[in-house]
């Protein structure tokens, strides 16, 4: 007989244990569904009144009405449900713990996806970035650890006195490589360079930036070599962005000629060839007027300049190239002669006369 009564209460706990779980379950489920219902109609919203900004919102939510459905479900199972006080206290630190998390996540993309798209809409297409998503998103992660650590009973106030003290021996260790990272986000926020941009260094070097890290920029040469700059020299340096305000640029060629020459005639042959270059050769800019200036009396000839408008800096060889060609053939059609550098040396003969010795 109390067997039988003890297989009884076995079987009713059991029952029990199951209601709860079974009912655990639906409530969650009805969380689910009653969050997606929720964040469908929200979502729409937000479609219609951020406008552009609504792919950013949708990824930093994906994922993130679902684990706040199944919270509050097991928040109201957990209210009704008739648990014993440990099993209570574990499912409320571990939805407490789920939900810092979650929150923690959806904060870290919300952030870092409005830092890229403002970087984005105001210096283009940038591969450094990274360097402040990166800061970003670990400065938060940091931050919802420590309050998940005090969601499970751990007092992060010694912890914070340890990696204040670490912190520092930390940063004296790698004074380099934090004076890089932050020598970086310093470039990416001061908007100085991006990539694609044709730059010149005081040191020398120069070419087109093609990639920005958290330690070091990376320029390409006209030779189609790299060369690897740390950011902080970045920072520190004179640096020449030719792609700043914009990349159009223009570019001053001196010519010589001589001084039998016709000068109207020269001005107009020589623009008219500058114009044509322009118009015909890749990197040109059509649209320019190009133009000369007189300069000096040279020993030798009347030197001038020429000045012409390219598409960017990368371009001017080129046009450099074909407008020297052609300005040969067309000054050698016209007979303007382009004089060699030549000294001429006056020989002035003078007498001397000896005047008369005293007796």
């Amino acid at each position: 007989m109390f067997d039988k009564f003890t297989e009884i209460e076995v079987l009713i706990r059991e029952a029990n244990f199951i209601m709860r779980i079974a009912f655990l379950l639906v409530s969650m489920a009805a969380g689910v569904a009653l969050s997606q219902l929720i964040f469908a109609r929200l979502r729409k919203v937000v479609a219609r009144v951020t406008d552009g900004s609504y792919p950013l919102v949708q990824r930093a939510l994906r994922g993130i009405p679902t684990v706040w459905g199944i919270l509050l479900g097991g928040y109201v199972a957990i209210e009704i449900l008739p648990l014993h006080p440990k099993m209570l206290q574990f499912l409320e630190t571990f939805f407490n713990a789920i939900g810092i998390l979650s929150l923690t996540i959806m904060g870290a993309r919300l952030l870092s996806g409005l830092l890229t798209q403002k970087v984005q809409k105001t210096a283009g297409t940038f591969a450094s970035t990274s360097i402040l998503v990166t800061t970003i998103e670990l400065i938060v992660y940091i931050t919802g650890s420590l309050f998940l650590l005090q969601t499970f009973g751990v007092s992060i106030t010694p912890l914070l006195t340890a990696l204040g003290v670490g912190g520092l021996a930390v940063a004296l260790a790698l004074q380099d490589t934090l004076s890089n990272l932050f020598s970086g986000i310093n470039i990416l926020l001061s908007k100085q360079i991006k990539i694609s941009d044709y730059v010149k260094l005081s040191t020398g070097e120069e070419g087109t930036v093609v990639d920005m890290n958290w330690r070091n920029t990376t320029i390409k040469l006209p030779s189609d070599n790299m060369v690897v700059v740390p950011n902080q020299k970045i920072a520190s340096s004179i640096l020449t962005n030719f792609a700043l305000p914009y990349s159009e640029c223009s570019i001053v060629i001196p010519v010589g000629v001589s001084y039998d020459s016709d000068l109207e005639q020269v001005e107009k042959i020589t623009s008219a060839v500058a114009k044509e270059v322009l118009q015909d050769t890749e990197g040109g800019v059509g649209s320019f007027d190009p133009f000369i200036r007189y300069g000096s009396f040279a020993p030798s000839s009347i030197t001038f300049n020429v000045i012409l408008r390219v598409k960017s800096v990368t371009n001017q060889a080129l046009i450099q190239h074909e407008f020297i060609k052609r300005l040969h053939i067309r000054y050698r059609q016209e007979g303007i002669e382009i004089p060699f550098p030549t000294t001429s040396v006056r020989l002035q003969q003078t007498s001397v006369t000896d005047e008369a010795t005293p007796k």
